[in-house]
Protein backbone atom coordinates (compact mmCIF):
# COMPACT_ATOMS: atom_id res chain seq x y z
CA UNK A 1 0.00 0.00 0.00
CA UNK A 2 1.32 3.43 -0.87
CA UNK A 3 1.67 6.20 1.67
CA UNK A 4 -0.97 8.20 -0.23
CA UNK A 5 -3.53 5.42 0.13
CA UNK A 6 -2.68 4.89 3.80
CA UNK A 7 -2.89 8.60 4.56
CA UNK A 8 -6.20 8.83 2.70
CA UNK A 9 -7.66 5.95 4.72
CA UNK A 10 -6.46 7.49 7.98
CA UNK A 11 -7.91 10.87 6.97
CA UNK A 12 -11.24 9.26 6.05
CA UNK A 13 -11.31 7.54 9.46
CA UNK A 14 -10.60 10.86 11.20
CA UNK A 15 -13.36 12.63 9.23
CA UNK A 16 -15.80 9.89 10.27
CA UNK A 17 -14.64 10.10 13.89
CA UNK A 18 -15.17 13.88 14.00
CA UNK A 19 -18.70 13.39 12.68
CA UNK A 20 -19.46 10.53 15.09
CA UNK A 21 -18.15 12.41 18.10
CA UNK A 22 -20.55 15.23 17.27
CA UNK A 23 -23.39 12.73 17.61
CA UNK A 24 -21.82 11.18 20.72
CA UNK A 25 -21.56 14.58 22.38
CA UNK A 26 -25.19 15.35 21.58
CA UNK A 27 -26.36 12.15 23.31
CA UNK A 28 -24.28 12.44 26.46
CA UNK A 29 -24.06 14.70 29.48
CA UNK A 30 -21.68 15.37 32.35
CA UNK A 31 -18.47 13.34 32.43
CA UNK A 32 -19.41 11.42 29.28
CA UNK A 33 -19.88 14.66 27.36
CA UNK A 34 -16.51 15.86 28.63
CA UNK A 35 -14.95 12.62 27.37
CA UNK A 36 -16.77 13.05 24.05
CA UNK A 37 -15.48 16.61 23.71
CA UNK A 38 -11.94 15.44 24.40
CA UNK A 39 -12.28 12.72 21.74
CA UNK A 40 -13.79 15.19 19.27
CA UNK A 41 -10.91 17.63 19.81
CA UNK A 42 -8.29 14.87 19.49
CA UNK A 43 -9.73 13.57 16.22
CA UNK A 44 -10.14 17.07 14.82
CA UNK A 45 -6.48 17.85 15.63
CA UNK A 46 -5.30 14.57 14.09
CA UNK A 47 -7.47 15.21 11.01
CA UNK A 48 -5.92 18.66 10.60
CA UNK A 49 -2.44 17.19 11.05
CA UNK A 50 -3.11 14.64 8.28
CA UNK A 51 -4.48 17.33 5.96
CA UNK A 52 -1.38 19.49 6.45
CA UNK A 53 0.92 16.50 5.98
CA UNK A 54 -0.81 15.54 2.73
CA UNK A 55 -0.57 19.11 1.43
CA UNK A 56 3.16 19.22 2.23
CA UNK A 57 3.53 16.01 0.23
CA UNK A 58 1.77 17.65 -2.73
CA UNK A 59 -1.43 15.66 -2.28
CA UNK A 60 -4.97 17.00 -2.14
CA UNK A 61 -6.71 15.77 1.01
CA UNK A 62 -10.27 14.59 0.57
CA UNK A 63 -13.04 16.57 2.17
CA UNK A 64 -15.48 14.84 4.50
CA UNK A 65 -18.37 13.03 2.93
CA UNK A 66 -21.73 12.05 4.27
CA UNK A 67 -21.87 9.43 6.97
CA UNK A 68 -24.33 6.78 8.05
CA UNK A 69 -23.91 5.55 11.59
CA UNK A 70 -23.59 1.77 12.00
CA UNK A 71 -26.57 1.77 14.38
CA UNK A 72 -29.09 4.19 15.82
CA UNK A 73 -27.83 6.34 18.69
CA UNK A 74 -30.54 7.63 21.00
CA UNK A 75 -29.07 6.98 24.46
CA UNK A 76 -25.82 7.63 26.28
CA UNK A 77 -25.10 3.88 26.36
CA UNK A 78 -25.46 3.69 22.58
CA UNK A 79 -23.25 6.77 22.26
CA UNK A 80 -20.55 5.05 24.33
CA UNK A 81 -20.87 1.95 22.16
CA UNK A 82 -20.50 4.12 19.05
CA UNK A 83 -17.39 5.79 20.48
CA UNK A 84 -15.75 2.41 21.13
CA UNK A 85 -16.68 1.27 17.62
CA UNK A 86 -15.29 4.44 16.03
CA UNK A 87 -12.02 4.16 17.93
CA UNK A 88 -11.63 0.57 16.72
CA UNK A 89 -12.18 1.69 13.11
CA UNK A 90 -9.62 4.49 13.55
CA UNK A 91 -7.14 1.93 14.92
CA UNK A 92 -7.68 -0.23 11.84
CA UNK A 93 -6.93 2.69 9.49
CA UNK A 94 -3.72 3.55 11.28
CA UNK A 95 -2.58 -0.07 11.49
CA UNK A 96 -2.54 -0.06 7.69
CA UNK A 97 -0.53 3.16 7.62
CA UNK A 98 1.97 1.70 10.09
CA UNK A 99 3.18 -0.64 7.35
CA UNK A 100 4.61 2.26 5.33
CA UNK A 101 8.36 2.42 4.74
CA UNK A 102 8.61 6.04 5.92
CA UNK A 103 9.65 6.01 9.61
CA UNK A 104 7.86 9.31 10.24
CA UNK A 105 4.57 7.92 8.94
CA UNK A 106 5.04 4.73 10.92
CA UNK A 107 5.61 6.75 14.09
CA UNK A 108 2.52 8.87 13.44
CA UNK A 109 0.47 5.73 12.77
CA UNK A 110 1.64 3.91 15.88
CA UNK A 111 0.99 6.91 18.13
CA UNK A 112 -2.45 7.47 16.61
CA UNK A 113 -3.30 3.77 17.00
CA UNK A 114 -2.23 3.87 20.64
CA UNK A 115 -4.28 7.00 21.34
CA UNK A 116 -7.39 5.56 19.68
CA UNK A 117 -7.01 2.25 21.54
CA UNK A 118 -6.75 4.05 24.87
CA UNK A 119 -9.77 6.26 24.07
CA UNK A 120 -11.76 3.21 22.97
CA UNK A 121 -10.88 1.39 26.18
CA UNK A 122 -12.14 4.40 28.13
CA UNK A 123 -15.55 4.01 26.48
CA UNK A 124 -15.72 0.24 26.66
CA UNK A 125 -13.19 -1.57 28.85
CA UNK A 126 -12.61 -4.33 26.33
CA UNK A 127 -9.71 -4.41 23.96
CA UNK A 128 -8.40 -6.91 21.44
CA UNK A 129 -4.84 -8.16 21.75
CA UNK A 130 -3.92 -6.22 18.61
CA UNK A 131 -6.16 -3.14 18.24
CA UNK A 132 -7.19 -2.48 14.67
CA UNK A 133 -6.52 -6.00 13.41
CA UNK A 134 -9.57 -7.70 11.93
CA UNK A 135 -11.01 -10.86 13.44
CA UNK A 136 -9.81 -10.21 16.98
CA UNK A 137 -11.99 -11.35 19.84
CA UNK A 138 -12.47 -8.81 22.58
CA UNK A 139 -11.15 -9.70 25.99
CA UNK A 140 -12.89 -8.18 28.94
CA UNK A 141 -10.35 -6.50 31.10
CA UNK A 142 -10.94 -6.10 34.75
CA UNK A 143 -7.86 -4.34 35.99
CA UNK A 144 -7.28 -5.18 39.61
CA UNK A 145 -6.57 -2.42 42.00
CA UNK A 146 -3.18 -3.12 43.46
CA UNK A 147 -1.20 -1.29 46.01
CA UNK A 148 2.54 -0.93 45.65
CA UNK A 149 4.59 -2.95 48.06
CA UNK A 150 5.75 -0.55 50.75
CA UNK A 151 9.49 -0.42 51.18
CA UNK A 152 11.09 0.55 54.45
CA UNK A 153 13.07 3.76 54.38
CA UNK A 154 16.77 3.16 53.91
CA UNK A 155 19.95 5.12 53.97
CA UNK A 156 20.65 4.72 50.28
CA UNK A 157 21.84 1.14 50.70
CA UNK A 158 20.35 -1.49 48.37
CA UNK A 159 17.44 -3.36 49.89
CA UNK A 160 17.38 -7.10 49.36
CA UNK A 161 14.09 -8.42 48.00
CA UNK A 162 11.96 -10.38 50.45
CA UNK A 163 12.59 -14.12 50.48
CA UNK A 164 10.49 -16.01 47.98
CA UNK A 165 7.74 -18.26 49.20
CA UNK A 166 8.13 -20.46 46.11
CA UNK A 167 10.47 -23.47 46.03
CA UNK A 168 13.76 -22.67 44.34
CA UNK A 169 13.69 -25.85 42.25
CA UNK A 170 10.94 -27.62 40.43
CA UNK A 171 9.80 -30.91 41.93
CA UNK A 172 10.85 -34.05 40.10
CA UNK A 173 8.15 -35.46 37.84
CA UNK A 174 6.15 -38.34 39.22
CA UNK A 175 6.97 -41.79 37.88
CA UNK A 176 4.97 -42.51 34.74
CA UNK A 177 3.92 -38.89 34.22
CA UNK A 178 4.19 -37.57 30.70
CA UNK A 179 4.85 -33.93 29.93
Amino acid sequence: MSASVGLSKALAAEHAAVYAYGVIGAKTTGALRTRATTGFDAHRARRDQLRALMRRRGETPAEPGTYQLPFEVTTAAQAARLAAYIEERVCAAYVELSADTDPGLRRLAVLATQEAAVRGFGWQPQIPAFPGMPGQELAVSSPAVTEPTPLPPNSGRPVAPPPSQEPSTLPAPEAGATP
